[in-house]
């Protein structure tokens, strides 16, 4: 699928509803999947809105997991410990959109190109972004599913914080061919995991740090 524009066009609904069934089962019918250009259409008509809690996942639009209260703790952790190693030129968003071919991903924290006003026409895309972090419990599964589309996205480092198992897994050496990481690294609570931003080497954080 590409982001050409199509002939797509949409009116402003009466009232607010919510579009989103997330009762589980396949579809009676088939259905389509969305660009990015029209997921960024119903966003903007108020057809979707921040009360849909929802995202872009190659094409599908689907709720947003929910968070729990470990969920909030490790991201907050996480968010601390990476941004005192940061240097000058980068910055963190938290569940905040980026931009792929097919997907506006809210992953848990970003490291990006700063500054932050360098994002008020566009969400960062894949050559913007040094390491993307999900904190996974119960979105294990999504979360490793989200690889390859980060991947895809040549993505440098994608973190799995591993809540189900206390660990952390890294991810590098993306290959937008096959839609894989060449490496992955598993670091378990009695480890420290290494913080790389850019090509360098910022430091170490003990993973039993980032974990709740």
């Amino acid at each position: 699928m590409n982001d050409e524009p199509h002939a797509f066009s949409i009116r402003r609904p009466m009232a607010t509803a919510s579009l989103i069934d997330e009762t589980p089962g396949i579809p009676p019918f088939p259905v389509r999947r969305f660009s990015v250009r029209e997921y960024r259409q119903l966003c903007e008509s108020g057809l979707l809105s921040e009360n849909d809690r929802v995202e872009l996942l190659e094409g599908w639009i689907v709720p947003k997991m929910t968070h729990n209260p470990p969920h909030d703790v490790c991201v907050q952790l996480v968010h601390e410990a990476v941004s005192a190693l940061l240097p000058e030129g980068w910055t963190i968003r938290v569940q905040s959109s980026i931009s792929t071919h097919d997907s506006e991903p809210e992953p848990d924290l970003a490291v990006v190109k700063g500054p932050v006003r360098r994002y008020t026409d566009h969400h960062p895309t894949g050559d913007e972004i040094a390491m993307l972090v999900e904190a996974a419990d119960t979105s294990l599964t999504r979360d490793e599913h989200k690889a390859g589309m980060y991947a895809r996205a040549a993505v440098p480092v994608y973190w799995i914080v591993n809540l189900v198992e206390n660990r952390i897994e890294v991810l590098s050496a993306p290959s937008p061919e096959t839609s894989e990481y060449g490496s992955r690294t598993s670091y378990t609570a009695d480890s420290a995991v290494p913080v790389e931003v850019g090509g360098a080497f910022l430091g170490e954080i003990p993973v039993a740090d980032l974990l709740p």
